[in-house]
């Protein structure tokens, strides 16, 4: 499980084509400080299991599951991306509740600048407008981030300085994908509601 709190902006170094799979070569020295073989790293957002590590890199294997789902498919080497390890027992929440399990992807419609902050409109697939609402919880390619506005086909958030400069979303320009995770509980909560009103149908 990750919160979103992205802790290293991390770089693809390789990209190996395996056919129906990809093996991913990425940098991160703090994430692999005392990352081993089978442990999970989030990268952009997307839950990976490290193959090896060496020298502040880490390898992970990507599924083509994983790349019809998500923007990794989108990426080489150069591509920065936002690193994150899983949270540990006992640790602060300091975003919401991620899995690392990519729902859909978007795209950046616009960025609107301002003073001290930053708003970004990304668009929503249909699928996913359902759990999507005003002062909500979004992970935006791993990042935690508040639901400004709601809009039938869109959303906005709202980037501080820190998210800007320490997230891929300081960097990422209109037209680029991004991957998204809706909040897991509201998606608990409808199949349960689902399965309460179809007993009482019976």
């Amino acid at each position: 499980m990750f919160t979103g709190i992205v802790e290293e902006l991390g770089e693809v170094t390789a990209v190996e084509n395996l056919g129906d799979s990809s093996r991913f070569r990425l940098r991160g020295p703090l994430v692999t400080e005392d990352a081993k073989h089978g442990d999970s790293i989030a990268v952009n957002g997307v839950c990976l299991t490290v193959v090896e590590t060496a020298d502040g890199e880490f390898t992970a294997d990507v599924m083509a599951e994983t790349l019809d789902r998500s923007s990794l498919g989108a990426l080489g080497p150069g591509s920065r991306v936002n690193l994150e390890r899983p949270m540990a027992v006992g640790d602060r929440l300091g975003g919401h509740i991620v899995q690392g399990h990519v729902d859909g992807t978007g795209t950046i419609l616009a960025r609107t600048p301002s003073e001290n902050w930053e708003i970004v409109k990304i668009s929503l697939p249909d699928a996913l407008r359902r759990y999507v609402v005003e002062k909500g919880s979004i992970t935006v390619d791993g990042v935690s981030l508040t639901v400004v506005d709601a809009g039938p086909d869109h959303f906005t958030v709202s980037l501080i300085p820190t998210t800007l400069a320490l997230t891929t979303l300081g960097i990422k320009e209109p037209g680029d994908p991004v991957n998204l995770e809706v909040d897991v509980i509201a998606k608990y909560v409808e199949r349960l509601m689902a399965g309460r009103t179809e007993g009482a149908a019976q």
